[in-house]
């Protein structure tokens, strides 16, 4: 019997072989389905980034911007400021409106006013001619009288603004000015957001 010297370091390596492979874990069981390629789960993720319809993507968003509209007026017309376009709840406009609604404006009754005027002046040209002439000084006395008292309205009103908000609530970007004296040349009842209160004389604090 012939000896072999590497029939001994064969025979050692042997359970050492063995117990790595009872060391490594089983495969375990498949998922049931085959596990889908790359390219396949790519493209299930991919959207359009441009509709296929786009004639009914444009009309819907148009709808949905009515819609927002609409609900924002309601909210102007009924005084709900939670639902109001942004800027109409700003802290200084909310303020403007509460100090407008607050006085007696000569300037909500130009439009009534002239009218009448106009019309009265058509009538008596008829009758006596001459008078038409002191009937349209009589309107503009009121303009003037109108833009006057929209001046010292907004003198007094700036100031207020200024010592309760700051400067940023008369910059020029905010158009404080224009707000206040278009708030105060329309009729009371037909301006939007509606008054807070029903009656005149409720000045903000």
């Amino acid at each position: 019997m012939t000896w072999n010297p590497f029939k001994k370091q064969d025979e050692a390596q042997v359970p050492v072989e063995e117990s790595a492979k009872a060391a490594r874990p089983e495969p375990t069981a498949g998922k049931g389905h085959a596990t889908p390629k790359r390219k396949d789960a790519q493209e299930q993720n991919l959207r359009p980034l441009v509709p296929k319809d786009r004639k009914a993507s444009a009309k819907a968003a148009k709808a949905r911007q009515r819609e927002k509209e609409n609900a924002e007026y309601e909210a102007m017309r009924t005084g709900d400021i939670n639902h109001m376009p942004k800027a109409e709840r700003l802290p200084w406009r909310v303020y403007i409106r509460d100090y407008v609604d607050a006085r007696f404006n000569l300037g909500e009754f130009f439009i009534p006013v002239a009218f009448g005027i106009l019309i009265l002046s058509m009538v008596v040209t008829f009758f006596q001619p001459m008078l038409s002439l002191p009937l349209m000084l009589l309107l503009y006395v009121y303009l003037f009288a109108a833009i006057i008292d929209v001046v010292i309205m907004w003198r007094k009103l700036k100031k207020k603004l200024i010592e309760k908000f700051g400067e940023r609530s008369v910059a020029k970007g905010m158009r404080s000015g224009s707000y206040a004296w278009s708030r105060a040349i329309q009729l009371r009842r037909w301006r939007l957001p509606k008054p807070k209160y029903p009656k005149r004389g409720h000045w903000p604090e």
